[in-house]
């Protein structure tokens, strides 16, 4: 383990020796005859943030405790830290801090006694939990709030405290999953702030989302998975380089008008996505489709030109959006 800062800054423990943090080859889970994870291939290098990207049932969660090292591979090859976590779940484990998607803080006790209750479990002595929890409070921005009862915080601020539970252990790997649903725009941010602060401490961050805009914020890399399977891997502006165009022009005519405009305005931009809703025209320049749109005499009730965004990778490769 690492030691307290004494300048009151969050220092954490670093693996100088390996650049590659976790290695997946083959990688398959299970269940009976249901594959959750099938056979998938992908490394996370030290010091990256690394998404996994995916509706429900993708098998994101599957993997994330496979490599938490709390649920067995059946197949393929999985090394974490250098060690496989099929042998050496304990050990592997002492090293990873893991924000769960809910919060499982203990209500009653006070946030300072949660912490140094989670630091207990891991072994670590009371002498260097005191200095480590004053690291922590001052990371979460909860010093104010170290003698109140869990039950008493914001939902920002439960978060907040969740997340300094899991580095307590300094930890080299920080799993998150899901780490801000449910907050409201301003807490989202905070945290935000509070992991782009971990990053340039060279943690490592596994992280699972459903948010776009939080992929595109925190994420190095992605891995966009979909019934077990990698769908996509590379950097946000890769991937929307890869799989979508520069703009995406929505165009709304009424849900049962929506297949036959589309119809008559197959040809313009690159491609279409003919949702419930609206229309998708992928392009290079959105204000120009619209203009083709409407010189063919097509009035859409409602119109918006945007940047194309992970969304429609997203759509591009599963045929369907994040919430479906």
């Amino acid at each position: 383990m690492g030691t307290t800062n004494t300048q009151g800054r969050l220092k954490v423990a670093k693996n100088t020796d390996a650049e590659t943090m976790i290695v997946a080859t083959n990688l398959t889970k299970t269940y009976g005859d249901f594959k959750a994870v099938d056979g998938i291939n992908f490394t996370v290098r030290k010091g990256e943030s690394f998404g996994l990207l995916g509706p429900n049932g993708a098998g994101k969660s599957t993997t994330m405790k496979m490599i938490a090292a709390t649920s067995q591979r059946n197949g393929g090859d999985l090394l974490i830290l250098g060690k496989d976590p099929n042998k050496s779940g304990p050990e592997i484990r002492a090293h990873l801090g893991v924000v769960p998607q809910q919060d499982n803080l203990d209500r009653e006790l006070k946030v300072w006694e949660n912490l140094m209750i989670y630091g207990r479990y891991f072994g670590l002595s009371r002498k260097f939990l005191k200095g480590k929890i004053e690291e922590l409070l001052e990371f979460a921005q909860l010093v104010e709030k170290r003698n109140s009862k869990t039950e008493e915080l914001s939902g920002g601020m439960k978060r907040r405290l969740t997340i300094a539970r899991g580095l307590v252990n300094e930890p080299e790997i920080l799993m998150l999953d899901e780490p801000t649903t449910g907050l409201d725009p301003q807490a989202r941010h905070i945290l935000w702030d509070r992991l782009f602060r971990l990053k340039e401490l060279g943690v490592t961050l596994v992280i699972t989302t459903h948010y776009m805009d939080e992929a595109e914020q925190l994420c190095d890399r992605l891995m966009v998975m979909d019934k077990g399977k990698i769908m996509a891997e590379g950097s946000p502006s890769e991937l929307i380089k890869k799989y979508s165009s520069k703009e995406v022009l929505e165009v709304r005519f009424g849900s049962d008008n929506n297949a036959t405009v589309a119809e008559q305005i197959a040809g313009i931009g690159e491609r279409l996505e003919i949702l419930p809703d609206r229309i998708l025209v992928y392009a290079e320049n959105g204000e120009k489709a619209l203009e083709e749109i409407v010189k063919k005499g097509l009035h859409p009730v409602t119109s918006l030109v945007r940047r194309s965004s992970l969304e429609d990778v997203f759509l591009r490769l599963t045929g369907r959006t994040l919430v479906d």
